[in-house]
C-alpha cells in the first residue's frame, strides 16, 4: 500500500532544497498557469496570447509566490509506483522550476528537465507527456489530465507531435485558464516548445527512447548526460 507520504513528500531523495509544500488548491487559479507556462511563450505572440489583459495580475501573483520560502511542489502518479514531481525553487538567485522521476526503489530522484535561467531539457516526449496526463491514477496532487498536461508542459520538447495536438493542448488551455484563443495560444505555444524547442525522439540500441536535445538530460551524447542505466529505467517508467 502507498502512504501518503510517498504521494506528497516532506523531501525527494538525492534533491536538496525546500521545505517542499503541497498546495493543491492553486491548480484551480488561472493565474497560476499564466506564471507556470511563461517560459513556453517564446515570441511575442504567444505572450500576448497567454496573458492578455491579465499581464499584470499574473505578474503580481507569481511575484507573491516566488517571494515565498517554501518550495510549492505537485506530483503527478505513474504506473508502478513511479512519481512526477514538479518543484518550484523559491530562491532569490536561482528560482526556477524541476520536474523529477522518482520510485521508492531508487536511492534518488532523476532530474528530467530544469526550467529556469539555464534552461535543461526537454525531458518528456509528447507520448510520454499525454501518457502521463491521461494515467487516471489516484494520489499525486490531481487526477485531472488537463492540469496534468499544463503542469508537465514546460518539460516537454518533440518535432513529431501528432495532428490533433493542438485541439489536446487547446482543451486543457480552455478547462484552466481564462486565455482568450486556447486554440491560437495552443498552436503557438507547441511551435515554440519553450526554450530548447522540439528535439527529435528515437529508440536507442538498448530499446529505450533518448532525444537528441543539446540541453538534455536524456540525450545520451551530452557529457552531462544520465548514464546508460538510468536513461533506461526514466524511459521505462515514462512509457506509454
Amino acid at each position: 500500500m502507498t502512504n501518503s507520504a510517498d504521494l506528497h513528500p516532506a523531501r525527494i531523495p538525492g534533491y536538496d532544497g525546500g521545505p517542499l509544500t503541497h498546495q493543491t488548491g492553486l491548480l484551480d487559479e488561472p493565474l497560476f498557469w499564466l506564471g507556470h507556462l511563461y517560459s513556453c511563450a517564446q515570441s511575442e505572440e504567444a505572450e500576448d496570447l497567454l496573458f492578455g489583459a491579465d499581464y499584470d495580475a499574473a505578474s503580481d501573483f507569481q511575484r507573491r509566490l516566488w517571494e515565498r520560502a517554501e518550495w510549492l511542489t505537485f506530483t503527478v502518479s505513474l504506473a508502478h509506483g513511479h512519481r512526477l514531481h514538479v518543484v518550484h525553487r523559491t530562491l532569490t538567485d536561482d528560482a526556477g522550476t524541476d520536474y523529477l522521476l522518482h520510485h521508492p526503489g531508487w536511492d534518488q530522484a532523476e532530474l528530467l528537465a530544469r526550467d529556469d535561467g539555464h534552461f535543461m531539457g526537454p525531458g518528456l516526449s509528447w507520448p510520454e507527456l499525454v501518457a502521463a496526463a491521461d494515467n487516471a491514477l489516484p494520489g499525486g496532487s490531481t487526477t485531472d489530465p488537463h492540469a496534468r498536461l499544463l503542469l508537465l508542459l514546460p518539460a516537454f520538447g518533440d518535432d513529431a507531435v501528432p495532428d490533433d495536438a493542438v485541439d489536446r493542448l487547446a482543451n486543457a488551455l480552455r478547462a484552466r485558464t481564462s486565455v482568450e484563443d486556447p486554440r491560437s495560444l495552443a498552436a503557438v505555444l507547441l511551435d515554440d516548445q519553450g526554450p530548447p524547442g522540439p528535439a527529435r525522439w528515437t529508440t536507442a540500441e538498448s530499446d529505450f527512447s533518448v532525444n537528441d536535445g543539446e540541453y538534455s538530460f536524456r540525450n545520451p551524447a551530452n557529457r552531462f548526460a544520465l548514464p546508460a542505466g538510468h536513461l533506461a529505467r526514466v524511459a521505462n517508467a515514462l512509457a506509454p
